[in-house]
């Protein structure tokens, strides 16, 4: 190998110096533990997703729509584009070495004789020595960038399987809610016939009896509202998954059936830092728009870049490889900018908005996700104490209700005193599903909020 080969070689591996400023220091500043909550070492966020969703059937959904969900998708795909772009980059850091043949056979005038020219080379060509970092703070802004991508993969598996469940919750709310209208118009019906059996007996007027109708046919409409919900909440889930929903028996499990875990340790603020994925994501961000400052930096600096080739050339082919004359070229070029109208200025001034940008966005992340688990630990605290107040409405409702039949039977109450203890009873049990699903969800936003659900 020529030595103009092996100096351009060496060179290349030249350690840069680094232009990249330090990381700014940011201005949030977390407490030690939450207030809802006394401070321990257990984190929900070290739970995988399958001890947290504990039902069959929604660990099923889940594992498809991470299969097949198309968002998830393409932010996978946007992580492989991100690593081909650090790949790409980083070349810029080795010289490109080529190597080459040719022939050529021309005439240059009648009569005169065919001249051949046959040649093989090898060339480096423009390597530029990366003396004040430019290419390695360009490769960092990548790197960097492509740690970003990979995180942002994350929150939106993390941000899928939250969806998923909160749909399944919303599909077996709505189908729940239907087999309340179901048995509330089954109980007006019965009423209904108790009341047409009076009216012909003269016992009750035919005001009480169209009431009692009209209360038949309101039923029956909420039930087909609860349908149509329920069929909102199927295409819903089924777009989330990205794929057909299993039988619908499958999917028959009451509201009831705890399908989420909803006693979850909180850990410390400090864990956000190192276990969500969007504070994770903004930080690489930084980290890049960082490294751009640098390569900004450098670009007010000489650029050396060298090209060197070494050949061999003759008018035989037979003869190219048989003590043909030799050629070398070595040539190495140093370039300074002296004017560029601002633009080297204007775009460091850029670089530099955009890192206290990157700064404001990291904090802002971690703002909310602070927020976000202290919203969250709040519902999880008050959500038990409701639900408990609500099953005694519930139940002096139902009480009610059924002394409520008892007496309009007997002819010792009205109308009116029944359907508002109906009315009454119906409305505490629909609430009470209401609330039921409420626990959950708070439960899977805790989940989410500590960045559980990615691994």
């Amino acid at each position: 190998m020529q030595p103009t080969i092996v100096l351009c070689l060496c060179l290349s591996t030249l350690t840069a110096c680094s232009l990249t400023p330090p990381r700014p220091p940011t201005a949030v500043q977390l407490p030690a533990s939450y207030r809802q909550v006394p401070p321990t070492s257990a984190n929900a966020a070290e739970l995988g997703w399958r001890e947290v969703l504990t039902e069959p059937q929604l660990q099923q959904l889940v594992a498809l729509g991470l299969e097949h969900n198309r968002d998830l998708r393409v932010a996978t795909l946007n992580v492989a584009a991100m690593r081909a772009q650090v790949q790409q980059q980083d070349a810029a850091l080795l010289p490109s070495v080529d190597l080459s043949l040719a022939a050529s056979r021309q005439r240059l005038g009648a009569g005169m004789p065919v001249q051949a020219q046959y040649s093989a080379g090898i060339a480096s060509t423009a390597f530029e020595l990366d003396l004040f970092g430019r290419l390695r703070s360009l490769s960092a802004a990548a790197q960097a960038r492509y740690l970003a991508s990979d995180q942002g993969r994350r929150a939106a598996q993390l941000s899928l399987i939250n969806a998923i469940a909160e749909a399944y919750l919303e599909h077996q709310r709505a189908r729940a809610q239907q087999q309340l209208s179901e048995r509330m118009l089954a109980d007006w019906r019965s009423t209904l016939h108790i009341t047409e059996q009076q009216h012909q007996a003269r016992q009750r007027s035919g005001i009480d009896l169209s009431a009692v109708q009209a209360q038949v046919a309101s039923a029956e409409a909420d039930l087909q509202a609860r349908s149509r919900e329920l069929q909102l909440a199927s295409h819903a889930l089924q777009f989330l998954i990205g794929t057909e929903l299993p039988a619908p028996a499958a999917l028959a499990d009451p509201l009831t059936a705890a399908p989420v875990r909803t006693v979850l340790p909180a850990g410390l603020p400090s864990d956000l830092l190192i276990r969500r994925p969007d504070i994770m994501q903004a930080e690489q961000e930084l980290q890049g728009a960082q490294a751009d400052i640098g390569a900004a930096r450098a670009a007010f600096f000489p650029r050396i870049a060298l090209t060197t080739s070494f050949g061999l050339g003759s008018s035989e082919f037979g003869d190219l490889f048989k003590g043909a004359s030799r050629s070398w070229s070595f040539a190495p070029q140093i370039t300074q900018p002296l004017f560029h109208g601002g633009q080297l200025q204007a775009e460091l001034s850029l670089a530099r908005i955009r890192s206290s940008v990157a700064v404001a966005q990291y904090e802002k992340a971690i703002q909310n996700a602070f927020r976000e688990v202290s919203d969250a630990l709040a519902g999880c605290q008050t959500i038990a104490p409701q639900m408990a107040a609500q099953q005694r409405v519930l139940g002096a409702s139902r009480q009610r209700a059924q002394w409520a039949v008892l007496r309009y039977r007997q002819g010792l109450d009205g109308r009116l005193e029944l359907l508002d203890a109906q009315r009454q009873a119906y409305a505490a049990e629909a609430t009470l599903i209401d609330l039921q699903r409420e626990q959950y969800r708070y439960a899977l936003a805790l989940y989410k909020a500590l960045g559980g659900g990615v691994s």
